[in-house]
């Protein structure tokens, strides 16, 4: 009996073995294709570029690894496209905007995309840069100056629609916070909304660090007064107070968490659910190694860019954790989406 399971043991080992081995072959030879659901030369696009300078190195068979711009509804045409038409053998990969995700579960019937369908390869770095801030000396610098505001002068902010990260930001801090907050809908992108904010229009935004202009934080010509994440990001100064340490009950604090959850997976890559598992082993093993190698990390610093890197396997758990969220959570979050 022993020498059988002896047998048994040895076949499985040498069948793992050999199927591990015709995965490392696979890539041997072949191109992996990381689609970025947004244009050239924004923070996705530049994150994925830096990585497939050595991802490559990092998996067997030293694929050649290159970049695809796909955007398109807010990051959704390529996360539709990775999770429905394109090859699903692990040679396509993509990154897209996290807000897609909580949006899927507030409003699928707009987003029609499930994120059960595609498979977490991993993160680089949650979004650790979001603040909000006011503009200008006279402007606000503090969250006890924003809630001293009065009903007829409240802070006055611009978006470009409901949805959009900045709006949600500041429509969390009104209703949640009790914060007087007043947003305007309607501009064209965030360059206009940053000339409104010069010009006196506005009185300030929220957005991450990187996409500021270089001299603002430097020269005080803002004063960012809340952040997102609880860990500090690069540049964002300790005057900016973490958004759940303002809430007075357990409820804000979950609410946040939901509203929130997609900031933790800032910068996702993924891939279909129905590549073949050996393959996305090597793909999230090889995505973990690249994630450590130092001059990666010396680059994407250079950039102003965070490396707090997740497992595919901790997405994959932030995403659940989202999905089992309370509906009366859901249904809260609607009106920032609708």
């Amino acid at each position: 009996m022993s020498r059988s399971r002896a047998i048994i043991a040895g076949l499985s080992l040498m069948a793992a073995l050999a199927q591990q081995a015709r995965a490392e072959d696979f890539y041997k030879g072949k191109t992996i294709s990381v689609v970025v659901g947004a244009t050239p030369g924004g923070a996705f696009d530049i994150v994925a570029r830096v990585l497939v300078r050595y991802l490559g190195k990092y998996i067997p068979g030293n694929p050649n690894v290159i970049v695809q711009n796909m955007p398109g509804a807010g990051s959704m045409t390529a996360v539709r496209y990775i999770a429905s038409t394109a090859p699903k053998d692990g040679t396509v990969i993509g990154t897209f905007l996290p807000g897609i995700i909580t949006q899927s579960l507030v409003t699928p019937e707009k987003v029609s995309i499930d994120f059960k369908d595609v498979a977490w390869i991993g993160v680089t770095s949650g979004d650790l840069s979001r603040i909000c801030y006011g503009y200008g000396p006279k402007g606000v610098s503090s969250f006890g100056e924003l809630m001293k505001l009065s009903q007829s002068r409240p802070f006055i902010m611009g978006t470009t629609g409901t949805g959009a990260s900045n709006y949600i930001n500041g429509m969390a801090l009104k209703d949640v916070l009790g914060a007087n907050i007043k947003v305007i809908l309607g501009f064209p992108g965030s360059s206009e909304i940053r000339l409104a904010v010069e010009r006196g229009e506005l009185d300030g935004d929220c957005g991450g660090i990187s996409s500021l202009p270089a001299d603002w934080l430097p020269t005080k010509r803002i004063q960012p007064f809340v952040r997102f994440a609880e860990e500090r990001g690069p540049g964002v100064p300790q005057e900016a107070v973490y958004i759940k340490s303002l809430t007075k009950t357990s409820d804000q604090s979950r609410f946040l968490d939901f509203l929130f959850g997609a900031d933790k997976l800032g910068r996702p890559f993924i891939a279909s659910k129905d590549i073949q598992v050996d393959r996305l082993a090597l793909l999230r093993t090889g995505f973990n190694a690249a994630m450590k190698d130092p001059q990666l990390r010396v680059d994407l610093e250079k950039l102003s860019e965070s490396v707090q890197p997740l497992t595919g396997e901790a997405a994959d758990q932030i995403y659940q954790q989202m999905r089992t969220a309370p509906k009366d959570y859901i249904e809260r979050s609607r009106k920032y989406y609708d």
